[in-house]
């Protein structure tokens, strides 16, 4: 896919990996949709960086665990210029939680996360894909976690819902081809802030010490680095669907399971 001139939606991206994302776009030329939940003055941010690069930007509020919120979101970039041709789905939800406490999780807190990470992905990629199959091309990329290969992560109930993205990934990429291309971005540890806030300054140092010992390539991710891989996605990987990449250091390639706290 060119990406000069192309329209590109970013699913949370008003930090982390999605801001990183939409400002690699707009680097490339793409037009961009910036789209947040409830964090307006950072997504105004990643907006004003991806003006300075020259790329046109289209801001967007949209919770996408709302189909109406989804379809809103796609209406919005096809108002503004006609057409979309790719997708980096990256908003996401959990609730830290040791795995080994069951009474930490209620079906809420499974409802409301698959909510917007299985069911969410759903409908944003059900809201693309008319607009797609009629231009004859386009590209999803899934944002999900070694969590969902491995069963680790933040929660019990955020490992399942990655899992479930990546099975959705498989069937997505049978069923809207040959036009439109699925694949999906697995991330190891990432230092981001919301890992850190969520594990706190302890916990987030044990978990990187020992994820660091753990992968081959002895280092964690940047949000630089994962978006470097679903732009690429996007741009030059025009006979790949339905791959599940990981993009951990080698960690999946034999680590013990880490705690979420």
């Amino acid at each position: 896919m060119e990406l000069k001139g192309a329209v590109c939606i970013v699913t949370g991206s008003s930090a982390g990996i999605g801001a990183a994302s939409a400002e690699l776009l707009a680097s490339k030329g793409a037009r961009v949709v910036i789209n947040y939940t409830k964090s307006e003055a950072a997504a105004k941010a990643v907006a004003k960086t991806c003006q300075a690069k020259g790329a046109e930007v289209l801001l967007v509020q949209a919770d996408i665990a709302a189909d109406a919120d989804c379809q809103k979101l796609a209406r919005a970039a096809l108002d503004k210029w006609g057409r979309i041709d790719g997708l980096i789905n990256n908003a996401g939800a959990t609730k830290f939680a040791q795995h080994s406490d069951l009474d930490a999780l209620q079906a809420a807190d499974f409802q409301r996360i698959f909510g917007v990470n299985v069911v969410g992905t759903y409908q944003m990629t059900r809201a693309v894909a008319k607009a797609m199959k009629a231009q004859g091309r386009g590209a999803v990329v899934n944002i999900s976690s070694i969590a969902g290969v491995m069963g680790l992560g933040s929660s019990i109930a955020y490992a399942a819902s990655k899992g479930a993205i990546n099975t959705m990934t498989l069937s997505l990429a049978r069923a809207l081809g040959p036009e439109i291309r699925v694949n999906t971005v697995c991330p190891g540890m990432v230092e981001t802030r919301w890992l850190q806030e969520g594990l706190g300054e302890a916990g987030y140092a044990a978990m990187r010490n020992n994820y660091v010992n753990a992968a081959p390539l002895r280092k964690p991710s940047q949000a630089e680095d994962i978006a470097e891989v679903a732009v690429w996605l996007l741009e030059g990987a025009d006979l790949v669907t339905g791959e599940i990449l990981m993009v951990d250091g080698g960690f999946h390639l034999g680590a013990t399971p880490l705690k979420a706290r």
